[in-house]
Formats: C-alpha cells, structure tokens, sequence
C-alpha cells in the first residue's frame, strides 16, 4: 500500500511542478487537465502526508520511553504514543479506501428512465411521483435536470418518463437509483380502502460523449412526426418529434420535449448514444460473470429495491436494511441517507476484493 502511495504522492508533485512550468502555463489545455488530475489526488496525498507525519512522530516519540524514568513524564510519552497509534490505525482504512480505483462513470451526467410496472394507473401516479422525487434532489445538489421524453397516462402519471441530469457526479449518486421501486397505498380510486401494491423500474445511465461510442449512420432509421400535444391551437402542426431506431440492436427512441426538430434529434442522439453503451458495458460484464442480473429486472412486485410504505409513512432500502419514517421528505428529494449506506456498502465490497487480490 505505501509503494502505491508513494507512487501517487510523486505524481502529484510531477503535476505540480509542470504546472508552475511557463511553457504549460501557455497551454490552457494542458494546464486544466493537469490541475483536474491534481486534484483528484489531492485528498489522498493529504492523508497519506498526515499518516507519514505521524508514523515519523511515533518512530521518534517511542525511544523516550525506554529513556525516561520520571513516572509523570513517562505517562505522557506512553499517552502520546497512543494517540499517534490511534491516528495510524484511523488513518490506514482510510488511505486504503481513497486508493479503490475510480469508477470513470462516476463523474458523469447521466439520463435516468423511469416506467410504470405493475398496478396500472397507480404504477404510472407513482412514476410521477418518483420523477418528482429525482427532479427535487437533483436541485438539491444544484444540478440541472432536462425533460427529455414522456408518455403520460389520463390521470396525471407517466407510462414512461426519460430525463437528464447535469452535474458533476450525478451519476456516483444516482447509480443506486436502478432497480424496480415498489409502493403500498391506497389509491384515490380505491372505495373501500384497500392497499394496493405497484411498482416502477429505474434505470439510470451515464451519459455518453461521441468518441466512446461510435454509431454508423447508416445503421439508423430517423423518422419525423407531429408531436403529441393538449390540442386545439395548441396542437404542434409541424414534424418536430423524433423516433430513431438503430437497426443492428432494434433499439428505439423518441423525443417530442422540444420545438425544434434539431433539438430533439440531439437530444434523442444522447439517449440511444447512452443505451448502446450500457448495452455493451452489459454484454462484456455478462462474460465475466454470466449471472449478474439486469438492472431493473422484470418489474414484478416481488423484486425491488425500495418499498415505500404510505400507511407506515416508511421508506425501506431492502439493499441495506434501512428503514426511514419520513416518507414525504424522502418523496421531496431528501434521499441521501440511503445513498450514503449504499456508497459504504459498494467501497466495503470492494476493499474487500482488493484484500482479496493482494
């Protein structure tokens, strides 16, 4: 672990020392590449510069017991040198955790799609409701959210509803939102007060820049049509909506959010750009482990990830074992103590693979 360390404490010196170079400084490229590299690096080098800062202290601190006689002097040595002890040992799991590669994912934006599952109507009032909840959390975190495609149900939900998130590392935060969601509630429509059980599927993808994946065009069919709207005046008289469909995976997707035919082709672009890459991120990580599940699943009641209970005014997260009695806080966006859990129990697994490896 300290070889490692070492390793990436000289690599932050080298990029510090290359940009105070005069030369670079002219390069504004170079120099912002080099300052983000720099400062993915900074937390760790800051820890590992405490822990060697006090292994020094203690390696200097320890003889004086041996030397000293003075029973007062010889209870503060022995307690100094506990509490470096207790710093070293603090600060290990620490480093260790800081030297688990980066997802590269993680700092990306992502798109999120969510769909109606089982139970009808109350599945789409739900999905409605779980885009509220993203939206709202996504400003939380002050990042920009953009309605990308819709397909509303009669009574105010949503078959399906597809969104982008800007921010940086939405998608570190947002990654353990996939899964089928599941909601126990009495329906509005429901006359004799019986609780219903619905669910609703979240994906959530990174979303992905033009060089990571290649898409030929020829492989794509691009059809224009009048876009779905209240009526009337109203009614959008052009062609602006966008249905593309990529012939080689049968993949399709549509955008009708904007005005501008443009737009919505770009915007479509970035979802289906998204969708292959899962698509092949998937199909490689299938040959590495042949019975990793999907990421939504089947939509079924029995498989979730989350249930929320509106009578108990209970959230459960069923990955953790947490359970918080705040429904409506957590529907208005305030997820963070299930991410939080979620993000310890991903880092934990994965030390513990590195343990195993080395």
């Amino acid at each position: 672990m300290l070889e490692r360390l070492n390793k990436v404490e000289e690599r932050y010196q080298e990029l510090t020392n290359l940009m105070a170079d005069p030369e670079v400084a002219q390069d504004y490229e170079r120099v912002a590449e080099y300052a983000k590299e720099r400062a993915e690096l900074e937390e760790i080098v800051a820890a590992y510069r405490d822990y060697k800062s006090a292994a020094q202290e203690l390696a200097e601190t320890k003889p004086l017991l041996s030397d000293e006689t003075d029973p007062e002097m010889r209870e503060l040595v022995t307690a100094e040198i506990e509490r470096l002890e207790t710093e070293l040992a603090e600060l290990e799991p620490r480093l260790r955790q800081l030297l688990l590669p980066q997802d590269p994912r993680d700092s990306k934006n992502v798109i999120v799609e969510i769909r109606a599952g089982a139970g009808g109507d109350e599945a789409g009032l739900f999905a409605a409701d779980l885009y509220r909840m993203y939206t709202r959390y996504a400003e939380r975190q002050k990042w920009s959210t953009e309605l990308l495609s819709e397909h509303a149900t009669g009574v105010g939900g949503f078959k399906e509803v597809v969104f982008g998130v800007k921010g940086r590392g939405a998608f570190s935060r947002f990654k353990f939102e996939s899964g089928v969601h599941r909601v126990q509630r009495i329906p509005v429509t429901e006359s004799s007060g019986r609780i219903h059980t619905s669910t609703v599927t979240v994906a959530v993808l990174p979303e992905v820049d033009d060089v990571e994946i290649h898409i030929n065009p020829k492989d794509l069919e691009i059809v224009a049509y009048g876009s779905s709207g209240p009526g009337g005046q109203h009614m959008q008289k052009n062609s602006t909506a966008i249905r593309i469909t990529h012939e080689p995976t049968g993949t399709v997707v549509s955008c009708e959010s904007e005005r501008s035919q443009t737009q919505n082709k770009l915007r479509a672009m970035a979802v289906l750009r998204a969708r292959l890459y899962e698509q092949e991120r998937r199909k490689q990580e299938a040959e590495v482990a042949q019975n990793r599940r999907s990421q939504v699943g089947s939509g079924g009641r029995s498989e979730k990830i989350r249930t929320y209970n509106f009578p108990q005014n209970r959230v459960t997260d069923h990955r953790v074992g947490l359970s918080l009695y705040n429904l409506s806080g957590v529907l208005d966006g305030d997820i963070d103590a299930f991410i939080e859990e979620l993000t310890a129990r991903e880092r934990a697994e994965r030390l513990e693979a590195l343990g195993e490896s080395e």
